[in-house]
C-alpha cells in the first residue's frame, strides 16, 4: 500500500491540481504571515473554486486566534486544521468543538520523550504530525525548514493512532524515511520547492511518484 501524502505550502491552484492529479491525499495551505508560504485569506477565497475536489484541504496555523482560524476555514472550506505552534491540549479541543473540523497537532521531535509528551493531545486531535524541531536562532519557522530528525525514533513506541511524518523529506529519501519510521503518511513542503515558497511542479510529481512506489 502506497503511503499517503500531504503536500503543504500550496499557494496556487495549478500546483494544487497537479498534486491532486498525482495522488496527494491532502493539500496544505499555510496561514502564517512570517512564512514564505503564507496564503492571505482573500487570496484563498479567490482560489477556492479552482481547487480539486479529490483532495482534503488542511489549513496550517501557528498560535493563531480562533477567529482568524474560523475565517480561513470559511474562506477555503477547510476539512482539517493543523496547529503547528505551542497550542495546549485544551486549545486543540476548543478549535475542534468550535469549528467542527478535524484537527492535526504538529509536534517537534528530537527524542523519544517528545513523542511521549505528544500523547497529551490524543483525546482531542484526530491525527498527529511529527516534525523536526526548528533550528535555533532568529527567523526560524515552526516547520518547512528542510531539516529532519532521526526517523527511527518513531519505532520506539507503538503508535496506534493516525500520524504523519514530516521534516526534510524529498523524492530521494521518502522511501527510506518510511522504512525507518514506519510512517504510512507523510508531509512534504520544502522538499518540493525550488526556493522557499516556490513550489516546483516537477518535484511535486517526483515526490508523489516516489511515494506511490513505497510498499
Amino acid at each position: 500500500m502506497a503511503i499517503r501524502v500531504k503536500v503543504c505550502g500550496i499557494s496556487d491552484a495549478a500546483h494544487a491540481n497537479l498534486a491532486a492529479h498525482y495522488g496527494a491525499r491532502w493539500l496544505g495551505f499555510v496561514f502564517y504571515e512570517p512564512s514564505p508560504r503564507h496564503l492571505p485569506i482573500d487570496v484563498a477565497r479567490a482560489m477556492r473554486r479552482h481547487l480539486p475536489r479529490s483532495t482534503e484541504r488542511v489549513g496550517v496555523f501557528v498560535n493563531a486566534d480562533p477567529d482568524y482560524i474560523e475565517d480561513a476555514v470559511d474562506a477555503l472550506d477547510l476539512d482539517w486544521v493543523q496547529l503547528h505552534g505551542d497550542e495546549y491540549p485544551h486549545e486543540v479541543a476548543l478549535i475542534k468543538r468550535r469549528l467542527g473540523v478535524s484537527v492535526i497537532k504538529a509536534v517537534g521531535v528530537s527524542s523519544v520523550e517528545d513523542i511521549d509528551a505528544s500523547f497529551a493531545y490524543l483525546p482531542h486531535a484526530d491525527a498527529m504530525l511529527y516534525d523536526a524541531k526548528p533550528p535555533k536562532g532568529p527567523g526560524a519557522l515552526p516547520g518547512g525548514n528542510a531539516v529532519s530528525f532521526p526517523w527511527g525514533l518513531m519505532r520506539a513506541r507503538e503508535l496506534d493512532f493516525p500520524w504523519l511524518l514530516a521534516g526534510g523529506l524529498n523524492a530521494g529519501n521518502v522511501a527510506e524515511a518510511a522504512r525507518q519510521s514506519g510512517a504510512r503518511a507523510v508531509d512534504v513542503s520544502s522538499g518540493v520547492e525550488d526556493a522557499p515558497g516556490q513550489k516546483s511542479g516537477d518535484k511535486i510529481e517526483a515526490f508523489l511518484q516516489a511515494a506511490k512506489a513505497v510498499t
